[in-house]
């Protein structure tokens, strides 16, 4: 799967659980400042500081209003291969976000979620120290999914915790269990439109075969708490088609994915030849779904001598 699409899947998990999500992550918060009143997901693109610089894969910033008046701006970036992290970018958009919202507290995160162990670290943290004056401080807060032991949530009422459930650490005698804690907290904790959305998110990133989905559903309609998950999947004809749909979602996961960085590459072809793009324009290629007028649109952005020239409607 491609970064990209591994990307658009977690920011989707955490734009539909942003409560959840910072309540596993950062349980301190509301412990702290009080139930949260409003959530709101700054859609921004991170400022560049070079317009030959790429577009940084740094979504998404959720602005959290809290009982007391708080503010938390939460910066959360996701990276499936650790060595294309760079704390460096991380501290610039960071000090971007601090600069537009300053009556925020912006609490920078990291959630790395590739399934291996690591031979090197990443850098947690800059400093710049003179004697005991410290010039510079910078750190964000770090989760690697794999560090977790699945068995060790399967008792937490969160529905994202189910959903990551794949992606933290397991024996492999333990894989089909865990796929089954999966599935059943999230049919238990989640609304019926979640769990057929984020079902297939639980597929892809386990890597589910034949024999495995077999043996699943055997042990869903062997035990009692998850007779109810059973009669859904029964209801809904998932029994005959888990595999088949497994497959779709992942053909679908991989055509999003080029779709999205089919329109990212148009933005920034326009970006580096004429300097900023009306937010019109970005929208409406955003909004593009057909592969061959996303491919037209790439020839024509490098083509065309005038921004005026660039018709998104055509």
């Amino acid at each position: 799967m491609s970064k990209q699409t591994h990307d658009h899947n977690f920011k989707n998990l955490f734009l539909d659980f942003p409560k959840e999500s910072l309540a596993w992550f950062f349980p301190y918060a509301q412990k702290n400042w009080g139930k949260i009143h409003q959530v709101e997901f700054i859609r921004q693109e991170p400022k560049k500081h070079k317009l030959s610089d790429k577009s940084l894969a740094l979504d998404i910033p959720i602005l959290f209003s809290f009982k007391n008046h708080q503010l938390l701006l939460w910066l959360v970036e996701f990276q499936e291969d650790k060595s294309k992290f760079s704390i460096y970018k991380l501290l610039r958009y960071t000090i971007d976000l601090m600069e537009s919202h300053p009556q925020a507290m912006v609490l920078p995160t990291v959630l790395f979620t590739d399934r291996t162990k690591w031979r090197k670290d990443v850098f947690r943290k800059l400093e710049t120290k003179i004697n005991d004056r410290i010039f510079l401080h910078f750190e964000y807060l770090f989760i690697k999914l794999f560090d977790f032991k699945a068995q060790d949530y399967y008792n937490v009422n969160n529905p994202v915790v189910k959903i990551l459930l794949p992606k933290m650490g397991y024996e492999k005698s333990e894989r089909i269990e865990v796929i089954r804690q999966a599935y059943k907290g999230l049919f238990q904790l989640a609304s019926s439109m979640l769990f057929d959305k984020y079902i297939d998110f639980i597929d892809i990133y386990a890597h589910i075969n034949q024999e495995e989905q077999n043996n699943l559903y055997q042990e869903i309609t062997q035990h009692k708490d998850t007779a109810m998950l059973a009669q859904y999947i029964r209801d809904r004809g998932m029994q005959e088609g888990m595999q088949q749909g497994m497959q779709q979602g992942m053909q679908q996961g991989m055509q999003q994915g080029m779709r999205l960085t089919a329109r990212e590459n148009i933005i920034e072809i326009l970006e580096l030849r004429f300097g900023k793009v009306k937010p019109d324009i970005i929208d409406k290629i955003n909004h593009i779904e057909d592969p061959e007028k996303l491919k037209k649109l790439h020839r024509k952005a490098i083509q065309i001598k005038k921004l005026d020239g660039f018709n998104v409607s055509c």
